[in-house]
This record gives structure tokens, C-alpha cells and sequence, in this order.
């Protein structure tokens, strides 16, 4: 018996615009979702280091609710029960964008918070002798200084929810993974798709990875 398999790429190479079109739904969702992460991160970064009980708990609970829930129920949870409790239907493209977010924004937190405090605290102390309010003192002092350390650290998040956004496909979000299901259960060529589909995203997300590398090897010849 020949188990010999004979590769078949010609679907694929004449459906090819299916899988850009999913390309740029995956760019779309990152570009989307990971500067919103940054934004909404400092902020619950900020409060995790806050001295106040009523501001430093409720973001540690963000942070530990959305770190600690699998992003997959997350997206599935938005999409499915907030039409049932709240009377809201979002689009898939949006519950994964909320998922994405809230999920990432978490772990970006958790980074702020990790830079924040190995600032020295004779950088804030000199800052605010100098008369500087504590939000100036944070923009043009702590974080000009603190943002190095973390580039490798937000370099690796960037990569992680890029690959996260495969996992959309599983509401229907017409992204990279999405389009390469389709194409496998219309032509019956699984191996061959996902295949090319794991080159693709490879494609995409090792500059981030080789970037990432290289921003911590240059921190680490600084210290």
C-alpha cells in the first residue's frame, strides 16, 4: 500500500485573495486592538500602583479576572451572552475586539506596573522638589526613562495578541484563520492549507520576534 502523499497547492495559489483579504482582517484587528491595550494597560497600571485601597484593589481584580480567563471564553462570552443579558448583539468583529482588548490590556497593566516600580523613588522625589505636579512628573521624567525597559516586554505582548487573534475565527471574524478553515472544507486539502496559513502567520510575527530580541539584547549591554 503507497502511503506516499502528493502535496496539491493550485487551489490555494487560485484562491490566494481569500487569504489576503484574511490577512488584513488579522492587521486590522491588531492595529486596532493593541494600542487600545497600551492605552487602557496604563491606566490600570497606574491605579495598580496607587496607594489608595479603593483604586489599587479594583484594578488588581481587573487584572487577575481578565489574565487568569482563557481569551478563547472571553471572546465567546461577549459575543454570545451580552445579547441574552443585556439586550446587546455585537458583530464578531467587535466581541473579538473587546476579548483582545480587555484581555491584553491586563497583561499590559501588569508591565506598566512592573516598570513603574523599579523606577528609583529619588526620580519622583527630585521631580516633584522641582515643583512638577505628579501627572508632569510621570510623562516627562518616570516614563521617558522606564519605557526602554519595557520595550522588550510590550515587543513580546504585541507578538502573543497577534497570535491570539487566530482564535476570532471561532465567532466567525473573517480573519486569517477564519478564511483558512473555509478554504479547507471547501477543497479538502487541510494539510496543504494550514500549511501555508502557518507560513503566513509566521511571516507576520517573526519581525516582531527577531525586534524583540534585539531591543533586549541592546537593554541588557546597557545596564
Amino acid at each position: 500500500m503507497d502511503l506516499a502523499y502528493t502535496w496539491d497547492f493550485s487551489d490555494l495559489w487560485a484562491n490566494y485573495p481569500v487569504l489576503l483579504r484574511g490577512v488584513g482582517m488579522t492587521a486590522l484587528l491588531w492595529v486596532i486592538a493593541f494600542p487600545l491595550s497600551m492605552v487602557l494597560g496604563l491606566g490600570i497600571g497606574l491605579a495598580r500602583t496607587s496607594r489608595s485601597a479603593w483604586i489599587g484593589w479594583p484594578a488588581r481584580a481587573y487584572v487577575e479576572f481578565f489574565r487568569n480567563i482563557p481569551v478563547l471564553i472571553q471572546l465567546v462570552w461577549f459575543f454570545y451572552a451580552l445579547p441574552i443579558l443585556l439586550g446587546i448583539q455585537l458583530t464578531p468583529f467587535t466581541a473579538a475586539l473587546f476579548g483582545l482588548v480587555l484581555n491584553s490590556s491586563a497583561y499590559c497593566a501588569e508591565i506598566y506596573r512592573g516598570g513603574l516600580l523599579s523606577m528609583p523613588r529619588g526620580q519622583w522625589e527630585g521631580a516633584l522638589a522641582l515643583g512638577m505636579p505628579r501627572g508632569r512628573a510621570l510623562r516627562r521624567v518616570v516614563l521617558p526613562q522606564v519605557i526602554r525597559r519595557m520595550l522588550p516586554a510590550f515587543t513580546n505582548r504585541g507578538i502573543e495578541l497577534a497570535k491570539n487573534t487566530s482564535i476570532a475565527s471561532v465567532i466567525a471574524v473573517h480573519e486569517l484563520m477564519y478564511q483558512g478553515r473555509l478554504l479547507s472544507t471547501v477543497y479538502f486539502r487541510p494539510l496543504e492549507t494550514f500549511t501555508v496559513v502557518a507560513l503566513v502567520y509566521f511571516l507576520i510575527i517573526y519581525p516582531g520576534t527577531f525586534l524583540a530580541s534585539r531591543l533586549e539584547k541592546r537593554f541588557v549591554q546597557r545596564q
